[in-house]
């Protein structure tokens, strides 16, 4: 048994999580257990695409938990069974009539993704299906990352909506997949598999599906015995390490993207299920 699917069957059982609490009209489930809270994205049917409502809902549970130091590590993942989640939902997209709205939009997903980064409780992706987009920008977000052989990895935007993506989301995937990797996901817009982020070390693990509960729990069991301070003081030292951009110019960048022609063809394409037509 390798270790990249190692399953803790010596490890007695992980507890129940507590009844879903239902947030953003139940396209998110909050759960707790002692220690831990887990959210769920909750749009099987949509690839669990994330909505305006899940970033507000995932932004809320953030500013909840940073201060209550009875939570020791927030899971986040996807149900279904066929994803993590697969980017935002096109169709957000549609009321944008220039570049600016596109700056305006990343800031707020930045403003969200800086929270969940910001965490000092450990962080765990566990990821079962597809991570793409949005929902990898997430992932690599978290401290940890636990997936399932079917997982894939990537943003193949190039290829679809023709946008771009903010500064802090491309170097955090560097910083978690490396490199080549990252230019690959980008610039080859190729999906990367579970055995592949695991060479990386980009993923902790690689579990069956039956077994991703429990390796999720053998993680929170070790960070229980954890010093507190210890994992906020590594967390700080690895956020600083990696922070620093420059806002003006990737923002440039960002409205020229948004307000292009290729992206208005990307967005419409993908709605009609048609390949889009790009012209440079």
């Amino acid at each position: 048994m390798t270790a990249s699917n190692q399953a803790h069957h010596g490890d007695p059982p992980p507890p129940d999580w507590g009844p879903p609490d239902e947030r953003a009209g139940g396209q998110v489930l909050v759960r707790r257990a002692p220690g831990a809270v887990e959210l769920s994205f909750n749009r099987p049917g949509k690839h669990n695409s994330f909505t305006d409502a899940i970033y507000a809902a995932l932004l809320d549970l953030c500013a909840e938990v940073a201060g209550d130091r009875s939570v020791r590590v927030v899971v986040v993942r996807g149900e279904g069974g066929r994803a993590f989640a697969a980017g935002n939902d096109i169709s957000s997209f549609l009321g944008f009539t220039s570049g600016a709205d596109g700056v305006t939009y990343e800031a707020g997903i930045r403003r969200v993704l800086g929270a969940l980064d910001a965490l000092p409780q450990l962080t765990i992706a566990a990821i079962d299906g597809i991570c793409v987009g949005g929902g990898l920008a997430v992932a690599t977000m978290c401290d940890l990352r636990i997936c399932t052989p079917a997982s894939r990895f990537g943003y193949p935007i190039a290829r679809t909506l023709g946008n771009a993506l903010s500064a802090p989301i491309v170097l955090r995937c560097a910083a978690v997949f490396g490199d080549p990797v990252t230019r690959e996901m980008l610039l080859a817009s190729r999906l990367v598999t579970a055995e592949r982020a695991y060479a990386v070390g980009a993923v902790l693990s690689v579990v069956a599906p039956g077994d991703l509960e429990a390796e999720v729990w053998s993680v929170i069991e070790g960070v229980r015995l954890a010093a507190p301070l210890t994992l906020e003081t590594t967390k700080a030292q690895l956020r600083d390490g990696v922070a620093g951009y420059d806002p003006a110019a990737d923002d440039a960048r960002l409205e020229a993207a948004y307000g292009s022609a290729d992206f208005a063809e990307g967005v419409r394409a993908f709605l009609a299920k048609e390949k889009p037509a790009f012209g440079g």
